[in-house]
């Protein structure tokens, strides 16, 4: 099993529910290619870099997760053809980070 960290940007015009959904369809999709959702973090809505289809602002979404590394391919198939999700991007990692991530830090300071 390797280890990788995600991050997954959703579109800011969802609800709630919508959002709930997505990220449920996400973490069955990680068990369903035999991986293991080891933390995750909700960062909130922020500011984009840049505009992705002129949108300023979307949902992030961060989770470390253990899963053969070929199997991250389906993954990223279904995260591309979902239209909520805006952007995704997986890291190769040795070691997981400690939680929380300086992202949730900065908003306690």
């Amino acid at each position: 099993m390797n280890k990788f960290e995600a991050v997954i940007l959703l579109n800011p015009d969802v609800s709630t529910t919508i959002l709930n959904k997505e990220e449920e369809s996400f973490l069955n999709s990680i068990l369903k290619n035999d991986g293991k959702i080891i933390n995750q973090e909700d960062w909130g809505l922020r500011d984009l870099s840049y505009n992705i289809k002129n949108y300023k602002k979307a949902f992030y979404k961060f989770y470390q997760i253990e899963i053969i590394g070929s199997k991250i391919q389906n993954i990223k198939k279904n995260l591309t053809q979902n239209e909520k999700i805006m952007r995704h991007l997986f890291i190769k990692v040795e070691i997981h980070q400690e939680l929380p991530t300086k992202m949730i830090k900065n908003e306690e300071n």
